[in-house]
């Protein structure tokens, strides 16, 4: 080979090699969404969060000075399609991690994920899901997944600690009675265990569970069960569009029970077509304030928001804010990976690790502060109970119902629950 030869081909490994550098600088992210499947009701909200969240960061130099590129892919809610699009994000475009949704199919997820090395941050907050090394005891490891706020399990028992109290302070005598309503499906089903066992241990009389779909529906059958069996508080496991249904037809019946919602239970756009039967149903907040709330990061909330909402009008419910710390997690994760070895699955698993109270940069008073550590994930044991207050007629716009304090959200209480080894994974 002549020296022009060896030049040119040093030349054009230097060439190649910078293109794949500046390949591989452009951070690629899976974002599994449900816009049109069961549960859209609160993954669209959630959803626009998130993509509103990835274009402010590339409108403000992305990561690394690189734009992020966000694959975001409504899957209906259905288990196979998300295992179809997990082979493609697996694959020979391999993704640093993803922002998953369901609780079926991140469950399903789970032993790929650790296999492929790839962190994925869900919105369903399963305790299966809380156990990187198996150590609890309760089911496999899940050393790849994460999620932001209390686990559906951590919020019942939360919300149940709540329920025993506010039945002494009401004078009450003998054994309140507790039900867990919902869909015989992976979500609803992912706290029964865990709620049933505490309130028994906290003298509860647990009744039979009452089982209603995911989607609306006529449940005067369930209400009428509901109210034969004398229960004083019912958990509600589905999201708020079959919940509305309940609501409703409870309301109809005259049933006299406290419900409470799961994180994904009620919403302010909930509040608004549930009417007064909305009234009085507590459920957990995730992040530390709504929509306009009075707090250093709702600013940059606001900033985020304008992304889809020019005008900045547009009333966000709790959901959207939810999607929002989530995304700006996983930025900061990715940010430190990329700084740290590059922005691998497993360096972006790491810096999950790296912070104790951890908010991301912009969202103080907003996102609550989280902790994951290498043997609990877990992020959080606080649970703040709310509950959503409907005074008239809810025909106005969600914004205008909260402006003129129609629909309102009124913190109960926050239960600091303990990090109990037996609860893990449960």
């Amino acid at each position: 080979m002549t020296m022009t030869k060896l030049l040119s081909t040093a030349s054009l490994a230097l060439l190649l090699g910078g293109t794949a550098g500046v390949a591989q600088a452009q951070v690629s992210l899976g974002h599994l969404a449900d816009y049109s499947g069961a549960t859209s009701d609160v993954g669209t909200p959630y959803g626009q969060g998130v993509a509103d969240a990835y274009a402010w960061i590339n409108k403000n130099g992305g990561i690394g000075g690189k734009p992020v590129k966000i694959d975001t892919v409504d899957y209906g809610y259905q288990v196979p399609r998300a295992i179809a699009q997990y082979k493609k994000w697996s694959g020979s475009d391999k993704v640093a991690a993803i922002i998953g949704w369901g609780t079926a199919d991140t469950e399903a997820l789970t032993g790929f994920l650790a296999q492929d090395k790839i962190p994925d941050m869900s919105a369903s907050y399963s305790a299966a899901l809380s156990d990187p090394t198996g150590a609890g005891g309760k089911g496999k490891a899940a050393p790849y997944n994460l999620f932001y706020g209390p686990s559906y399990s951590d919020a019942v028992r939360g919300m149940l600690t709540w329920a025993a109290d506010d039945w002494k302070a009401k004078g009450k005598s003998g054994k309140p009675k507790y039900v867990h309503m919902g869909a015989n499906h992976p979500y609803p089903n992912a706290p029964k265990a865990a709620g049933e066992t505490l309130a028994a241990e906290l003298g509860f009389e647990v009744l039979p569970a009452i089982v209603f779909a995911l989607t609306p529906g006529d449940y005067s059958a369930q209400c009428l069960t509901l109210k034969s069996s004398g229960a004083n508080y019912a958990y509600l496991g589905n999201t708020a569009g079959s919940n509305i249904s309940v609501l409703n037809a409870c309301k109809a019946a005259g049933v006299d029970v406290q419900f409470m919602g799961n994180v994904w239970g009620m919403d302010e756009n909930a509040a608004k077509a549930a009417g007064a039967a909305a009234d009085g149903v507590v459920f957990p907040l995730r992040t530390a304030v709504a929509w306009g709330g009075n707090a250093p990061g709702m600013k940059t909330m606001q900033e985020i928001s304008k992304m889809s909402d020019a005008a900045g009008t547009t009333y966000r419910p709790v959901h959207y804010i939810a999607g929002v710390c989530t995304a700006m997690y996983m930025k900061e994760a990715v940010e430190w990976a990329a700084k740290n070895g590059g922005a691998t699955g497993e360096n972006v698993l790491k810096a999950f690790y790296q912070k104790k109270d951890w908010v991301p940069a912009g969202m103080e008073g907003v996102c609550n502060p989280s902790t994951w550590t290498e043997k609990d994930h877990r992020p959080t044991l606080k649970v703040d109970i709310y509950r959503m207050k409907v005074s008239g007629a809810t025909d106005a716009s969600v914004g205008d119902l909260v402006k003129n304090g129609a629909i309102k959200l009124d913190k109960v209480k926050t239960v600091d629950l303990p990090r109990k080894q037996e609860w893990l994974g449960w």
